[in-house]
């Protein structure tokens, strides 16, 4: 990679981490839809992921993670009491989970627009999983490190159920079926559009990010 690549590159990874941390830090990353709150932090993850690479994608997941990992601090009463009881499993759980989150979507959709018969299809698959491995790897988290903790069991009390997929269902709710709704739609168009923009002249997916 040449030294004006590399700069592309950084360039566009610096211009999708702003993008998260503006989404973060103001009202535009969220979504007031009735009773609702959609946010839309992950959307710059998947759209990174899926245009820069899987590697450029964990970065990104990574900053969305320090974001929310930030938050156990006083902000979120949730992330708070989780960081309370296991700091190193919290930075899991808001950090590494987001990174997966990010790598894993960047890997497959890679896979998928690899083949002229799938490249269509792949817009539309990195689109939605990108919102669904964030949710999967953090409530998969929660359930891994803190189901068995008086805190998470007093919740899923209060919900009624002692049963850990129905606390999931509980406890993401109709959000995530909106935040992942808004996400695929909204991820697979712009990646459609700006997929070969970004990757213009190159001679395999992610091109820029070959050595």
């Amino acid at each position: 990679m040449n030294t004006n690549s590399k700069t592309l590159r950084l360039s566009r990874l610096a211009l999708f981490a702003a993008l998260i941390l503006l989404l973060n830090y103001t009202p535009l990353g969220y979504i007031h839809l009735f009773a609702l709150e959609i946010t839309l932090i992950v959307i710059p993850v998947t759209v990174g992921a899926m245009l820069l690479g899987p590697a450029d994608g964990a970065v990104l997941g990574g900053i969305f993670g320090l974001t929310s990992f930030a938050t156990c601090f006083g902000s979120s009463q949730f992330g708070a009491m989780l960081l309370s009881i296991n700091p190193i499993a919290t930075f899991i759980t808001c950090v590494v989970a987001r990174v997966l989150a990010g790598f894993l979507t960047g890997v497959v959709f890679q896979a998928l627009h690899r083949f002229e018969r799938t490249r269509g299809l792949s817009y539309a698959i990195g689109g939605l999983l990108g919102p669904v491995f964030n949710t999967l790897f953090f409530m998969g988290s929660i359930l891994l490190f803190f189901w068995n903790t008086d805190y998470i069991q007093a919740m899923a009390a209060g919900m009624g159920t002692a049963n850990p997929l129905v606390f999931v269902a509980l406890f993401v709710g109709i959000n995530a079926v909106f935040e992942t709704a808004v996400s695929f739609l909204v991820s697979a168009a712009l990646c459609r559009v700006l997929y070969p923009i970004v990757n213009k002249g190159a001679g395999h997916p992610h091109a820029a990010q070959a050595a």
